[in-house]
């Protein structure tokens, strides 16, 4: 069936209607026009104000947002060189540090053993207030040196 505009009109449990977007009430026409009619404009002008100010504000957060990343970026680059640069020391230290020991080690004189036990003890009993007492051991280890044990 065509209506006068030469659409088809939609036909349910007998009825027809008449296929539309808008509110097909002709009170709700108007309850809508007047709910629009009805807002003041200082209402309407100031969401708009709102609106143009949340926009600015999202803009300006997604700016400083990519600033930071960007600066967090570069931070975290000179960290790891810094990092990189740190663990090369550390490695360059502890290579020449063990070729020193290793050096130092090898020459086994017979009579130099005091010498290197020296070496690897601190026996000055005012040096750490936080290590563990040792004084005992270092006591043992003077009266070793000074009456060796006879085998």
């Amino acid at each position: 069936m065509l209506d006068g505009f030469g659409e088809e009109a939609a036909t349910v449990n007998g009825d027809v209607f008449q296929e539309s977007n808008g509110p097909t009430d002709n009170y709700a026409a108007i309850a809508q026009v007047d709910i629009q009619r009805q807002e003041p404009e200082s209402l309407r002008k100031w969401r708009e104000e709102q609106k143009t100010r949340l926009e600015a504000l999202d803009s300006a957060s997604k700016a400083a947002e990519a600033e930071w990343r960007e600066k967090a970026k570069k931070e975290l680059e000179d960290w790891h060189v810094h990092q990189n640069e740190q663990m090369e020391k550390n490695k360059a230290n502890n290579r020449a540090s063990e070729e020193a020991f290793l050096t130092e080690s090898d020459g086994d004189s017979p009579g130099s053993e005091w010498e290197r036990v020296a070496r690897l003890c601190d026996f000055n009993p005012k040096t750490n207030k936080q290590a563990k007492d040792v004084s005992r051991m270092r006591s043992v280890l003077i009266s070793l040196k000074q009456t060796p044990l006879v085998r």
